[in-house]
């Protein structure tokens, strides 16, 4: 079967050009690049060039995603950085959740000038079934998605997302959280971690192990309260926003 090249509509990438200094914006696991565009437009209208991506097997039909592994999303985020640095002179590496990880164990090799990352997992929560996913994904190939943890009901009402999470993705994303704990000593960049305390998809405590672990000197972390997972969408955005701004903005190099 071939894989579906019709995107969702209102889930596109975009890519909002100002000035030299760029951030490249990384959606989630089942999620689409409209999570980013709120946080995308606001960058945008202060001078920061903005591209969101489209994760491989993401955005078309819930089909598509099994076949992708986590290196095909990883090179999804390197397409874009690649693609972004012909409008850019420095870039910053920015994601959600799954975006977050991915930002981030890019963030160890890409020559970005610093990661943000909003909601990311550092691991996933203990389960004997993760030791046989591998062989569970036959068996049963989806999983469905826990309640909403959403305090922005509008958001919520017009979010773009697959209906449940294949379960290979699931053995992928726990392939990449292994690699990531192992490369997240060796990311030097300047770090802004993000994250709500009320999340309920992806602990608080997550973000605690990311900052302890990351090996940069520069590393900070902003808590919200009055947030879901998908913090960029969620009523702190505004918050979120003006901090990522200010991040970017203090590790942009002066002319």
């Amino acid at each position: 079967m071939q894989k579906s090249t019709i995107t969702m509509t209102g889930a596109e990438p975009f890519f909002f050009p100002s000035g030299k200094v760029g951030c490249l914006l990384v959606h989630g696991l089942t999620g689409t690049p409209k999570e980013m565009r709120w946080m995308g437009e606001y960058l945008h209208q202060r001078g920061i060039s903005v591209m969101g991506i489209r994760l491989a097997g993401h955005a078309t039909d819930p089909a598509d995603l099994p076949r992708t592994r986590w290196r095909d999303w990883l090179a999804s985020v390197e397409d874009g950085f690649h693609l972004l640095s012909g409008a850019c002179e420095q870039i910053f590496l920015a994601g959600l959740s799954l975006g977050g990880a991915l930002s981030l164990y890019a963030a160890s090799y890409l020559p970005a000038q610093g990661v943000i990352s909003i909601s990311a997992p550092y691991q996933l929560p203990p389960d004997w079934r993760l030791n046989f996913i591998h062989l569970i994904k036959h068996l049963q190939p989806r999983v469905p998605k826990g309640p909403p943890d959403w305090h922005n009901p509008q958001a919520a009402a017009d979010h773009l997302e697959y209906p449940d999470y294949p379960t290979a993705s699931i053995a992928e994303l726990r392939d990449l959280l292994a690699e990531l704990r192992q490369i997240l000593p060796h990311v030097n960049l300047p770090a802004l971690i993000v994250h709500s305390r009320a999340d309920q998809g992806v602990s608080p405590e997550n973000a605690i192990k990311i900052l302890n672990a990351l090996g940069s000197p520069q590393k900070e972390i902003l808590w919200v309260e009055n947030s879901g997972h998908v913090v960029v969408r969620e009523p702190d955005r505004q918050m979120v926003f003006e901090r990522v701004c200010r991040f970017i903005q203090s590790h942009t190099p002066s002319e």
